[in-house]
């Protein structure tokens, strides 16, 4: 690879922490499959990276836990093309998109409590609903 890879501003991975291996592809082709190496393993250890401050390492381990291989490589393949530099674009393409979307943390939920008008208008809706049902039950008999 020869350009690094920007995840986000703060987040940018280095070229040479990435590596990438071709393969033959089992998908469209035709008979060029058995020839040419159009797939595409892109691999990223996240664990070792430099791109990483400490809290962005945890916080992505966690998340990418079940993504990670034994040795705590991320692997992104693709096949999508019969074409090598479309896979290998596509690839990269993928890989940011998974660590973009792991890096990205919830906004933290601020407790709120109802307005005293709400908590009016709740109380006076029972007492409604409460009259009514209390008017059904006791209607004389005439």
């Amino acid at each position: 690879m020869s350009d690094d890879l920007v995840i986000t501003p703060r987040v940018t991975i280095p070229a040479a922490e990435l590596s990438i291996a071709f393969s033959r592809s089992g998908g469209p082709g035709g008979q060029n499959v058995n020839k040419v190496s159009s797939k595409v393993d892109l691999r990223w250890n996240p664990t070792t990276s430099t791109a990483l401050s400490e809290d962005d390492r945890a916080w992505l381990l966690q998340k990418l836990r079940s993504r990670l291989s034994g040795d705590g490589e991320l692997i992104v393949t693709s096949t999508r093309t019969r074409d090598q530099l479309q896979n290998r674009a596509d690839a990269t393409d993928k890989l940011v998109l998974i660590v973009r979307a792991a890096l990205d943390r919830p906004k933290p939920r601020r407790a709120t409590k109802p307005s005293k008008g709400a908590k009016r208008r709740r109380v006076a809706d029972k007492r409604h609903a409460s009259t009514i049902k209390a008017n059904r039950s006791s209607r004389s008999d005439d």
